[in-house]
C-alpha cells in the first residue's frame, strides 16, 4: 500500500522497546521493525533495557544483521538481584523496566531532539514506559506479542476498583471460566500468575492490564480469521480501551547465511520421506524436569517414527531458562537414556543447539510439530501448515494449548498422569498418531486451512495489510 502522506526527506522514525532478556518477545519486534522498514521506508530504533542477563549475546547477534534503517540502543544494566530467587517473569520484568524508565527518558529526549518519534511501541512487559512518552508528546502503542485471547482475558476481566480479576472475587482458585467463542478453560489452564490473587505474579499482572488502557492502541501478533472472537469480544467491549489492530502473523524470517548447526539439520532433513519427521522443540526457554525429560526420549523411540528433537538440560522450573536462573551447565545428551542415541539413530536426529525453526517447518519432510504452544511457535506452525501435539508448559501455553486443540481443532494435547507426567506409551501413541493416524490427516487438512488463512491476512488486500496500514497512516499523520 501506498502512504496517503507526504514523505519528508526525513524517514518517519519510531521508537520500539522490547524487554530485557525475553528472546521469543524481540523476534517479533524484529520482524514487525522490517515490515516497517520495507513497506513503509520507515526508520526504527530500539532501546533495549538491560537487567545484566546472559541473553544479551544472543539478542545482540539477532539485532546486529539487520538493515541500516534499524538501529539498537543498549540502556546501562540495572540490577534487580535484590528479588528473590524465584520470583516470577512479571516481577522480573516489571522491575528491571521500571528501574530502566530514567535512562529511557534520556535516549527519547535525545532522540526525539536528533530525528523526532512519531510513536514509542512497548512490549507487553513495559507499559510504565507510556508515561514516559507522555512527558515528550510522544503516542505510545502497545505491541502485544502474544494472542488477542490472551488479552482479552485480562482486560475484560479486570475490575480496577478492587484490583481483581473477576474469577478471583470469592477468594478461591477458578474452577473454570468461559473465554470468547464459548471455549471453557479449566481452573488449571489459567496462568498460574493469575489464579493466586496474594502472588506478586498476580498483582503485577493487575498492574500492567490497568497500564495498558492508557495506551494510543494495542498492535496484536494475530489475524482476525484466526481469532475473531476474541477480537470481536474485545472490540465489543463498553469500557474504555484503545483500538485494536491485528497485523499478524509476523514469523521469524530466515537469514541468507547458514550456521554449522542449520546446515546439519536441514541436510538430514533432505535424506527423509515426505512429511515423516516430527520436529520436536520446547522454544527458547521452556524445559522438562530430568523424569520427563527421559520419559520423552523413551517415548519417541517406542513410537519407531523419525524425529528431531532439540534437547535442553532438564529443569525442575519449567520456566527457568526463560529468565536465565538456575541453569545447568551440564551437557543436556548426559541425561539421555544410555544408549539411546545408538538405538535412534537411524530414525532420529538430537541437537543441543540452535535451529532454524521455520526452515525445519517448511520443510516437505517435516510432518509434526511437538511445541509448548508459545504464541510464536503457533503462529510459524501455521503459517507453514504444519500439525501439532500442544505440550504447554507455563505462562499463557495452557490456554493457547485449548484455543489450538479445542477451539482451531488443529492439535492434540498431551495428558499428564496425576504426578504431572506425561509417560512414554502415551506419547508414543499421540506420535504414530500424528504422523501415520487418520486424526494426523485431519489436523493436517485443517492446518492447511488455516495456513491458507495466514496468508490471505497478509495479502495486499487482507485483513492485516489493511490494519498495520491503518496503524502507520495515524503515525505519519500525527502533528
Amino acid at each position: 500500500m501506498e502512504l496517503e502522506a507526504k514523505q519528508s526527506p526525513q524517514l518517519p522514525h519510531i521508537v520500539m522497546l522490547p524487554p530485557p532478556t525475553l528472546l521469543g518477545h524481540l523476534i517479533p519486534f524484529i520482524e514487525f521493525a522490517k515490515k516497517l522498514v520495507f513497506q513503509y521506508n520507515f526508520l526504527v530504533t530500539f532501546i533495549i533495557p538491560n537487567d545484566g542477563g546472559s541473553s544479551i549475546n544472543l539478542q545482540k547477534a539477532l539485532l546486529e544483521p539487520l538493515p541500516t534503517s534499524i538501529n539498537s540502543i543498549f540502556l546501562s544494566p540495572v540490577s534487580i538481584d535484590d528479588l528473590p530467587e524465584d520470583a516470577c517473569i512479571e516481577t522480573r520484568m516489571s522491575i528491571s523496566g521500571i528501574r530502566s524508565l530514567p535512562a529511557l527518558h534520556d535516549k527519547l529526549n535525545e532522540l526525539n531532539k536528533s530525528n523526532g518519534i512519531l510513536a514509542l511501541v512497548v512490549d507487553l512487559f513495559c507499559p510504565f514506559a507510556i508515561d514516559v512518552a507522555r512527558k515528550f508528546s510522544i503516542p505510545a502503542y502497545m505491541f502485544y506479542i502474544v494472542s488477542a485471547m490472551d488479552l482479552s482475558l485480562g482486560l475484560l476481566n479486570l475490575h480496577e476498583a478492587d484490583d481483581e480479576f473477576s474469577w478471583s472475587e470469592n477468594g478461591h482458585e477458578p474452577e473454570k471460566i468461559e473465554l470468547p467463542g464459548s471455549l471453557v478453560l479449566q481452573g488449571a489452564d489459567i496462568p498460574e500468575s493469575l489464579r493466586d490473587r496474594n502472588s506478586d505474579g498476580y498483582k503485577w499482572n493487575t498492574e500492567l492490564y490497568k497500564k495498558y488502557k492508557f495506551a494510543d492502541g494495542i498492535i496484536i501478533n494475530s489475524f482476525l480469521d484466526f481469532e475473531r472472537d476474541a477480537f470481536n469480544a474485545l472490540e465489543q467491549d463498553e469500557s474504555s480501551k484503545p483500538p485494536i489492530y491485528l497485523v499478524g502473523p509476523l514469523i521469524q524470517s530466515g537469514s541468507d547465511t547458514e550456521s554449522d548447526s542449520e546446515s546439519k539439520c536441514l541436510k538430514w532433513l533432505n535424506d527423509q520421506p515426505p512429511r515423516s519427521v516430527l520436529y520436536v522443540c520446547f522454544g527458547s526457554g521452556a524445559t522438562l524436569s530430568e523424569e520427563q525429560f527421559n520419559e520423552l526420549a523413551f517415548g519417541l523411540e517406542i513410537s519407531q517414527q523419525r524425529f528431531l528433537w532439540v534437547v535442553r538440560s532438564p529443569q525442575k522450573n519449567a520456566a527457568a531458562a526463560y529468565c536465565s536462573t538456575n541453569q545447568r551447565s551440564k551437557s543436556p545428551f548426559d541425561f539421555l537414556p544410555t544408549g539411546f542415541l545408538e538405538r535412534t539413530k537411524d530414525k532420529g536426529l538430537v541437537v543441543d543447539s540452535w535451529t532454524p525453526q521455520v526452515k525445519i517447518l517448511s520443510h516437505g519432510s517435516t510432518g509434526g510439530f511437538v511445541t509448548q504452544c508459545g504464541w510464536n511457535a503457533i503462529l510459524e506452525s501455521v503459517v507453514n501448515g504444519v500439525p501439532a501435539i500442544a505440550w504447554p508448559l507455563c505462562f499463557e501455553q495452557k490456554m493457547s494449548a485449548v484455543f489450538l486443540t479445542q477451539g482451531l481443532k488443529a492439535a492434540i494435547r498431551v495428558k499428564e498422569n496425576e504426578n504431572g507426567v506425561v509417560e512414554r506409551g502415551h506419547i508414543s501413541n499421540l506420535v504414530k498418531e500424528l504422523i501415520e493416524g487418520e486424526q494426523g490427516k485431519q489436523l493436517q487438512e485443517r492446518m492447511r486451512d488455516l495456513k491458507n488463512d495466514a496468508a490471505k491476512a497478509l495479502s495486499p488486500d487482507g485483513a492485516s495489510t489493511k490494519s498495520l496500514y491503518e496503524v502507520v497512516q495515524k503515525w505519519i499523520s500525527t502533528p
